[in-house]
């Protein structure tokens, strides 16, 4: 319920924070990207990102996996910081106050607005100590080169550094489906790293999603 005392005090009811059209603020003259606080917002051009594939493959070869989750974990810690900040200033309270159903809400939003593409989860292996996160429409996925396994490592490690600072604990993730091959969706498989570790055989033998947690479950 409303108190009266917060409609008096407050001007208005905190909404969506991120909102496109409130977080997002442009200057076509002076060709700047800002979100609602000043900050500088980077727009990547695809064919900068098919260059960043590109290139990787081409100086480090299979190596460029690693690369790719690093520079994400990287990302996705600091990802972690700012989100947690904005959203704590705006909604006037400790991310460990939040409701989880508010605090996804607004990572969904946040991803969505900044555009990577939508997700969202399938809790199903809760129990047995894994989280599916399932996105669409990612940019990196559009614009990867063919090979032939899933090729978002980068949306991979920001995953992996953002519920590890979020949990407390050391999380790991593997991308198990992926639109770069045909999918309707990237699935990726979230837990506790050392559960995690034959995952990615299992990837590159070419075992599906669910074949691979069927495996994950009876180990557990």
């Amino acid at each position: 319920m409303i108190e009266i005392t917060n409609l008096l005090t407050k001007p208005q009811l905190p909404g969506n924070y991120f909102a496109y059209n409130a977080y997002v603020k442009g200057d076509l003259e002076l060709g700047l990207l800002e979100n609602r606080l000043g900050g500088r917002l980077l727009g990547l051009p695809s064919t900068l990102l098919q260059a960043i594939y590109a290139g990787l493959e081409q100086e480090t070869g299979q190596a460029s996996r690693l690369v790719l989750f690093n520079c994400g974990r990287w990302w996705g810690k600091n990802f972690y910081i700012r989100f947690c900040e904005e959203i704590s200033e705006y909604y006037d309270k400790a991310v460990a106050q939040m409701e989880m159903i508010e605090f996804i809400q607004c990572l969904q939003q946040c991803w969505k607005t900044h555009g990577w593409g939508t997700f969202d989860f399938d809790a199903q292996y809760v129990n047995a100590g894994f989280l599916i996160i399932i996105t669409k429409n990612s940019p990196f996925a559009s614009v990867a080169p063919p090979w032939n396994r899933p090729v978002c490592f980068l949306e991979a490690g920001v995953f992996s550094s953002f519920f590890s600072r979020l949990t407390g604990r050391e999380l790991h993730c593997v991308q198990t489906t992926c639109e770069s091959m045909g999918a309707d969706c990237n699935q990726f498989i979230l837990g506790l790293s050392n559960r995690l570790q034959s995952v990615e055989a299992l990837v590159d033998q070419g075992k599906d999603h669910e074949t691979i947690l069927k495996e994950l479950c009876e180990t557990a």
